[in-house]
């Protein structure tokens, strides 16, 4: 195809010196071609990808991306990266098939790009990117996962936990390290652009989510924000709800919250007491309760599974 692209750009502009370069080349031809290309003896490189770091390209003014929806968010900022070096003004186009329906993370990432204008604007787009795909399986036993979108905070306490207990390992501890609830509820959880439509405020809002201890300040900051936006989006209600369920199952030892075939499933650990009788006597047959697990029927109880969950975890006390 690049082939066919530097012959369609030579019928265009016959009066531009057109030149290719991609990785299937030998090593000493794509460097004649690329130190040409910096000498000015070629107007046009027709190239793939693989201009995307390393190169210092001061003299080149305008880039044109081909199919920009299919690349990463951190290649389409590399790749603008290789224009605008010098003290010309400079252009990048970002282009995709006409008429072709973007997949909303596709969307995002041109949105990104195009809204990143600002010196130093990197910070921005790793976190973003961090936003768009999810921190994968730093979270959670699978590779993507609800909680993705504050995964960047949650990683960094984590390694810092990670480097505290390198620091005093073979110390004996003064206080078991409290459980910290695994929850992997199927809920949209994060905070929607058009309710939070500044990019750097909506990154510090999903770093203060990860930071509350308690779910009084789970309550706390859900008054702030609709006092700051306006009436909460429903992905943020349950983002909240989310990190108040895990807070609650932290504080009382269980293990791990999540689905299974229709059921919400509670892993509690060896310190969560549980009164059978008192349980089963509220909710019937609504639940299951076994050895080590506390299941919901989702099918019995409908979408006021959630309700059911908070009030379950409300009955448990730890020993």
């Amino acid at each position: 195809k690049i082939g066919w692209v530097a012959r369609k750009l030579e019928d265009l502009v016959p009066e531009a010196r057109i030149g290719i370069g991609h990785g299937q080349m030998p090593e000493e031809a794509l460097e004649a071609v690329m130190l040409d290309f910096t000498r000015g003896k070629i107007d046009v490189l027709v190239c793939t990808t693989i201009i995307e770091s390393g190169l210092d390209l001061p003299n080149v003014n305008t880039l044109i991306i081909e199919d920009a929806d299919k690349l990463g968010l951190t290649q389409l900022y590399q790749l603008r990266g290789r224009v605008g070096r010098g003290a010309n003004r400079a252009y990048a186009y970002f282009l995709y098939e006409k008429g072709k329906q973007l997949t909303d993370t596709a969307r995002k990432r041109l949105k990104t790009i195009y809204e990143a204008t600002e010196l130093g604007s990197g910070f921005r787009i790793a976190m973003k990117d961090l936003e768009i795909r999810g921190a994968g399986n730093l979270l959670g036993p699978e590779q993507s996962g609800n909680m993705g979108a504050v995964g960047f905070d949650l990683y960094c306490r984590m390694l810092s936990d990670a480097v505290e207990e390198m620091k005093v390992m073979g110390e004996k501890p003064s206080k078991p390290k409290p459980i910290s609830t695994n929850v992997d509820l199927p809920l949209p959880v994060i905070i929607p652009d058009e309710y939070v439509t500044d990019m750097s405020t909506r990154l510090n809002l999903y770093m203060r989510v990860a930071k509350l201890e308690s779910v009084e300040e789970v309550d706390e900051l859900a008054v702030e924000l609709e006092d700051r936006f306006g009436r909460l989006p429903e992905e943020l209600k349950d983002l909240l709800y989310m990190v108040r369920v895990k807070l609650l199952g932290s504080a009382l030892g269980v293990q791990e919250i999540s689905t299974l075939e229709g059921q919400v499933v509670i892993k509690v650990g060896p310190d969560t007491k549980v009164d059978r009788e008192l349980l089963q006597a509220f909710y019937g047959n609504k639940l299951r309760i076994g050895p080590t697990q506390i299941r919901i029927d989702m099918t019995k109880v409908g979408n006021k599974w959630q309700q059911m969950l908070v009030e379950v975890l409300g009955r448990l006390e730890k020993l």
